[in-house]
């Protein structure tokens, strides 16, 4: 009987010794492969039609750049701080109409709500001499009012929103007339409330607030990191994280320290530098908005509302209360930017509120990239297609434009921007 043979195992692969100082370049290979995979990923969401702020943030650069190449003095520090006070006003009117937007809903009462507030604001100040503290709570509790009515109307008694703020746009004009006896202008003479608008931070107070900024960016990104983490979530490569907060620093540091420059054209007289009181106010707005609607479940409700408001109701959502909420966030953060406006005129008269005001506000959200059919949209939306806007505005200003080809201009970008709304809502619903 013969012996059965038993193949021969193999010989076992030698392993290659680990080169010496492979460990660094293996990170550092680890981190560029990562910042890829994050690009591949971005530019996926972007083909299926996720735009988000992109199409906002590519116009501001090149918006930008166009007028910096035709004019130079757009770039000047005096010119900067102008452009981040002129659009103030109609930014934090934008932010509030995002909540608004974010449903699926529209306000066209909010410019005016906005005079309707500062009208109070300034009769409490002037007239009655009330302190600043007093008169800004007055204003503001009345934008709170004027949301919660609109937004009873609107969620419970069941009126179409366009139809109920139309009613109020055309009220709200009547009654601001009626507080100020049909055309007065009453001169705000609070050297707080002039502040907001039209004084600036200390030097090194900018530079602080900019420290303590990245700082609170950086813990907030890093602390979401973790968490996701510690729940087995997909997180963001940290060397996309180490990305967005350098940029935030990078950019921030060029914004402080241009503002800082002597913007004053008379030293002797009074010198005219650092950061404009209004850009802290409207920053601590953007987190507080920001915070709302993606750290919180009231702000989860909104978006769920918004994308689809049968669904939201089986899923045991109070959708009237969401609606009348958004509508008095809308209304409140209007009351601020009449406020910041009154602050910037010094004074408060009928156009207060009026003009091109809500125009503005509502393209500023429309263009940052918050949809016009709900469920898409942040409060940064406001922020950036506000900067577009006061660019648009500001630079065909210094080009010598009449106000006819500047409305016009800008409402071919908002149709522009409400078309690419569309465009990707579609190929979204494609894929």
């Amino acid at each position: 009987m013969s012996a059965a043979v038993v193949p021969e195992k193999p010989d076992q692969p030698e392993k290659p010794e680990k080169p010496r100082g492979s460990g660094p370049a293996k990170s550092g290979t680890a981190g560029a492969a990562s910042l890829r995979s994050a690009a591949r990923t971005y530019v996926e969401r972007v083909r299926g039609g996720e735009l988000g702020a992109l199409p906002a943030v590519l116009g501001l650069i090149v918006l930008c750049a166009f007028f910096a190449a035709l004019r130079p003095v757009f770039l000047s520090e005096l010119n900067f701080a102008n452009l981040l006070t002129q659009g103030a006003g109609s930014i934090a009117i934008a932010m509030g109409l995002v909540f608004v937007l974010l449903l699926g809903e529209i306000d066209l009462s909010a410019g005016y709500a906005s005079g309707v507030c500062a009208a109070v604001l300034a009769i409490l100040l002037t007239d009655h001499g009330w302190p600043w503290y007093g008169a800004v709570a007055a204003a503001i509790v009345t934008g709170t009012v004027i949301g919660l009515v609109l937004g009873l109307l609107v969620a419970k008694v069941g009126i179409p929103s366009f139809v109920v703020t139309l009613a109020a746009f055309l009220g709200f004009q009547g009654i601001v007339l009626m507080l100020l006896k049909e055309g007065t202008n009453i001169s705000i003479r609070d050297q707080t409330i002039l502040a907001v608008a039209n004084d600036n931070l200390s030097p090194a107070l900018g530079w602080v607030l900019l420290a303590v900024s990245v700082a609170a960016y950086a813990a907030i990104q890093l602390r979401q990191d973790r968490n996701r983490r510690r729940r087995g979530l997909s997180t963001a490569p940290l060397s996309l994280l180490a990305v967005r907060i350098g940029a935030m620093a990078v950019l921030g540091s060029f914004a402080v320290h241009l503002l800082n420059q002597e913007r004053s054209r008379n030293i002797i007289v009074d010198s005219l530098k650092g950061v404009p009181i209004v850009v802290p106010v409207i920053g601590v707005l953007l987190v507080a908005g920001t915070f709302v609607l993606q750290r919180t479940s009231f702000g989860l409700h909104i978006y769920a509302v918004g994308g689809n408001a049968e669904a939201a109701r089986r899923a045991g959502i109070n959708v009237a209360a969401i609606r009348i909420s958004a509508f008095v966030i809308c209304s409140s953060l209007a009351a601020v930017g009449g406020i910041i406006a009154a602050s910037r005129g010094n004074s408060v008269d009928p156009n207060t509120g009026g003009s091109n005001v809500l125009l503005l506000a509502v393209g500023a959200a429309v263009i940052g990239g918050t949809s016009l059919f709900g469920g898409r949209g942040r409060v940064v939306d406001a922020v950036l297609g506000g900067m577009v806007v006061a660019v648009i505005q500001n630079g065909m200003g210094l080009m010598g434009y009449s106000s006819g080809v500047k409305y016009a201009v800008t409402g071919s970008v908002l149709l522009v921007a409400a078309g690419v709304d569309a465009l990707s809502r579609r190929r979204a619903v494609q894929r």
